[in-house]
């Protein structure tokens, strides 16, 4: 009767500590979470700079390509030659 005792108060002590342990853990990472993203926002807000935006489409018909596009800042781009071509596969 005594071992089962002992075993008994041991298992309900592992189980409170395991518990609190836990919370404690909850709590830490918790905390590193709300850190985390006071100091990510800054990040965030250099990647939207550099967001791609639509400013023309470009059709090929009968050998021809046209550029339709949407700004005249685009089309300056454009006649001045300050632009880069990507190929995609």
């Amino acid at each position: 009767m005594i071992p089962f005792g002992i075993l008994l108060v041991l298992v309900v002590y592992l189980i409170f500590t395991r518990t609190k342990f836990e919370k404690e853990t909850i709590k830490e990472y918790e905390a590193k979470f709300e850190n985390w993203k006071v100091h990510a926002k800054s990040e965030e807000k250099e990647v939207q700079e550099s967001k791609k935006e639509l400013v023309g489409l470009v059709f090929k018909k009968n050998g021809k390509i046209d550029i339709e596009l949407f700004d005249e800042l685009t089309n300056d781009r454009i006649q001045k030659g300050k632009f880069n071509s990507k190929i995609r596969e």
